[in-house]
C-alpha cells in the first residue's frame, strides 16, 4: 500500500471512530471534522497500543478503539465544563 492510501485510510478510519464516538454521547458536540479525526486516529492508536499490550499482535483493537475514541470525546467535554449528557461551554447568542 502506498503512503497516499494509507493516510487517506487513517483518515477514513478516524472520522468513522470518531464519529461514532461523539454519537455514543448524547447532546449535540462543536467539533469540526478534523476535530472528530483526530478524536477517532488518538483513539485508534491508543486502542491499538493497549490491544497490543493486552492480547499480543495478532489481535484487532476495533472495539478497544472505539472505547478509547469515547473517552477522548468525553474527556473533551469534561475540560469544557459539560457532563455525560451535556456536551458543555458557553451558549452561542441568536440574532
Amino acid at each position: 500500500m502506498s503512503l497516499i492510501a494509507y493516510l487517506i485510510a487513517l483518515l477514513v478510519v478516524g472520522l468513522v471512530l470518531g464519529a461514532l464516538a461523539r454519537l455514543a454521547l448524547p447532546g449535540r458536540d462543536p467539533m469540526t471534522i478534523p476535530q472528530t479525526i483526530a478524536v477517532g486516529v488518538a483513539g485508534s492508536f491508543i486502542g491499538g497500543l493497549i490491544s497490543w499490550a493486552l492480547f499480543g499482535r495478532e489481535s484487532g483493537g476495533l472495539f478497544i478503539s472505539f472505547v478509547c475514541s469515547f473517552l477522548i470525546v468525553y474527556a473533551v467535554r469534561k475540560s469544557r465544563g459539560g457532563s455525560l449528557t451535556d456536551p458543555g461551554g458557553r451558549p452561542r447568542l441568536r440574532r
